[in-house]
């Protein structure tokens, strides 16, 4: 029997998946622990690797389709087997569905019935003119009847249209204010230059892109709004005094030249410390039950091409600020590269979102579930402060 491959859960929030690319063609022979495909998952591109032998019969997704997890992908058998016996065995749903490579006759039974639904153009569509006549002009009340409309000659409005003359703005010498050929030529006397050379303004051209939503961005949207929605956000913001945290780490730095910290560094390991005595900051919320975590895990925002990943620094309290700062190095580098591991973000006890660098004085942010607290740090910048009565810089 053939064996049918479905798509993997990859993280433990995937719900879906992306074929990236397949490395396998339909026919080709595929061995055990062999790179099959690439899938994007909710927050990295992972490697699939087969774990079955066989040759590879039928393709269920197409590069850059998305497919929910435990779907049919691909089938491995015997060469010439009948794969459909698999499918129908294995799902019953995929019984009858088409290779990748064959468009379904579905589609092609839509196209038909748009093309029967489509009214002809007339031949001969309204003059733009009767539309135009047909609105409102917003004119002068010596120039115009009761009902707004514009009293003037045929010919004053042709001569005003070539000229590039806004005729509603020229009083009227005519009956009852009627705009005749002699005001639109006293007009173009009088008015500066400038004005005669007005040109009438083009109307511009809509237009947009639409860009599919990466599995990232998916999973970002509906995690953040169940957050945002399922737990109760409240605010607390407070400026503080940096000058000793600025000292410390030109200190540090100047000794340690190749081997430099960030503030964000420091941040993670004060927050690590601050923990240890705020057990209810430090904790989860599992639906039924709060968990209060012992471990101190820094989930660290990193902002990357497709949306926002949170890597975590696990025991953020028990390691040295210049571990923190090597380790945050690698694990920010390797985002932007989309090759962290699963488990590289997970576990997150506390969550850091720090828009300091952007030149942002301060912003709130939304909470990391399952998490309880997430700080939202700005950039150090000098204020007038007070000092023992007096304003200083600081």
């Amino acid at each position: 029997m053939a064996d049918v491959i479905r798509m993997p859960k990859m993280s433990d929030t995937m719900t879906e998946g992306v074929i990236v690319d397949w490395h396998k063609k339909v026919g080709e022979k595929v061995k055990s622990g062999e790179l099959l495909a690439e899938i994007e998952t909710d927050k990295a591109v992972m490697e699939f690797e087969s774990f079955q032998e066989g040759i590879l019969l039928y393709i269920g997704a197409e590069k850059g389709k998305s497919v929910k997890v435990d779907d049919v992908i691909a089938v491995l058998g015997k060469e010439g087997e009948d794969y459909q016996a698999a499918l129908q065995q294995n799902n019953g749903k995929q019984k009858t569905a088409p290779p990748a490579d064959q468009p379904p006759k579905k589609e092609k039974a839509a196209d038909e019935v748009i093309s029967t639904n489509r009214q002809p153009v007339p031949k001969d569509p309204p003059a733009k003119e009767s539309v135009i006549e047909e609105k409102p002009e917003k004119v002068s009340t010596s120039s115009a009847t009761e009902s707004g409309r514009l009293k003037a000659s045929p010919l004053a409005r042709k001569i005003a249209s070539d000229s590039g003359v806004e005729i509603s703005t020229i009083i009227g010498s005519g009956d009852e204010g009627r705009i005749i050929k002699r005001d639109i030529e006293k007009f173009l006397t009088d008015a500066p230059s400038s004005q005669k050379q007005l040109q009438p303004l083009m109307n511009g051209e809509e237009g947009f892109e639409e860009i599919p939503l990466s599995q990232m961005r998916k999973t970002i949207a509906r995690r953040l709004v169940e957050s945002k929605f399922s737990a109760p956000h409240f605010y607390l913001t407070m400026h503080i005094n940096m000058d000793m945290m600025v000292e410390a780490r030109n200190s540090i730095n100047n000794t340690h030249p190749d081997n430099k910290i960030s503030f964000n560094d420091i941040i993670i390991k004060a927050a690590a410390l601050a923990l240890k005595n705020h057990k209810n900051v430090n904790a989860s919320w599992h639906g039924e039950s709060i968990r209060y975590n012992h471990h101190i895990h820094i989930g660290m925002a990193v902002a990357v091409e497709d949306g926002l990943l949170v890597p975590v620094i696990k025991f953020a309290d028990q390691k040295l600020l210049s571990q923190i700062s090597e380790e945050a190095k690698i694990i920010a580098t390797r985002a932007k590269e989309k090759k962290l591991q699963p488990e590289e973000m997970q576990g997150n006890t506390f969550t850091i979102s720090n828009l300091g660098m952007l030149d942002i004085d301060e912003f709130t942010a939304i909470i990391n579930p399952p998490d309880a607290c997430i700080m939202a740090v700005g950039k150090v910048k000098k204020i007038p402060v007070v000092v023992n009565d007096q304003v200083k810089a600081g």
